[in-house]
């Protein structure tokens, strides 16, 4: 299943995601934001189930931002996980 969420509050844009029946994360993509960083946790991410990811990330914040692209990944997984 591949999901893209538009992100909030972030330099990234939108995140692609896909994910297997066993709610396994395959691959991760970020439009937009820090291209190096982003593809790192792009990369950290893959093969690890769709909780673990969201506790790993869920409430992390940019500077002064109330959100960050990592939060936003665990948001988007929310919504995932709401879908599924």
């Amino acid at each position: 299943m591949t999901y893209s969420y538009n992100t909030v509050g972030t330099c990234a844009q939108k995140i692609i995601i896909d994910i297997d029946e066993n709610e396994i994360i395959k691959d991760v993509q970020f439009l937009g934001g820090c291209n190096g960083n982003l593809k790192g946790i792009g990369k950290l991410v893959c093969g690890l189930k769709i909780n673990d990811v969201i506790d790993k990330l869920e409430g992390i914040k940019c500077g002064f931002k109330p959100t960050s692209c990592p939060d936003q990944l665990a948001q988007a997984l929310k919504e995932v996980k709401e879908n599924f």
